[in-house]
């Protein structure tokens, strides 16, 4: 078994005028197809052939930094697509509220330190609305790295690699983080990922 590159859930289009198609055809088949491609290479005749993506990079973490940073980053990317939809944003689905209220006090000083995250994150990386301890937090991670390496479940993720905002935004990064989580956020995705890990 190896590891594929999935269609994106939408249409190139379908995220504009917040995401253009131009940044979608680059993101996803050059750069997310380039991962599938690197880690197919990398993993075949392994101890990690064949196995369960979240496996891979919770083994390979700190082990094979090759094998690690591009199956992380396939992981990374195929969730960070089903993490937005067109015509996204809007009200945060009921259990995902109640938590983040109870860990930040509001859902605006949750997506406020979301965004504080991603602007602060140096270089290349992601922000992360995880559980960890079946509480809601949230991290930021240099490169391929995610919360499966830390203990914790993502549950909503925003990229921050150049790449992901260079085309429409040059180098505004606070301002896609800001039209990201404002316009584009799959809510019921980040409900079922919430009530996938807190059981």
């Amino acid at each position: 078994m190896s590891f594929v590159l999935d269609p994106l859930p939408y249409a190139y289009d379908a995220l504009a005028p917040y995401m253009s198609a131009e940044t979608l055809e680059f993101h996803h088949d050059k750069h997310h197809a380039a991962y599938v491609t690197n880690a197919n290479n990398l993993i075949k005749g392994t101890e990690w052939e064949g196995k369960p993506i979240e496996e891979v990079i919770k083994t390979s973490h700190g082990k094979h930094p090759g094998v690690f940073n591009n199956v992380a980053q396939i992981y990374n990317h195929a969730e960070f697509w089903k993490y937005l939809k067109p015509a996204g944003g809007g009200k945060v689905p009921g259990k995902v509220e109640k938590a983040l209220v109870e860990a930040f006090g509001s859902v605006e000083k949750a997506l406020d330190d979301l965004a504080q995250a991603g602007v602060t994150q140096f270089g290349s990386g992601w922000a992360w609305l995880e559980v960890k301890d079946g509480k809601v937090a949230i991290s930021k991670t240099p490169n391929a790295e995610n919360p499966l390496i830390h203990g914790a479940s993502p549950i909503l993720t925003v990229d921050v690699w150049e790449h992901a905002y260079y085309i429409d935004y040059r180098n505004r990064r606070p301002d896609f983080i800001k039209t990201v989580l404002g316009n584009l956020v799959n809510w019921e995705y980040v409900e079922a990922q919430y009530e996938k890990a807190v059981g």
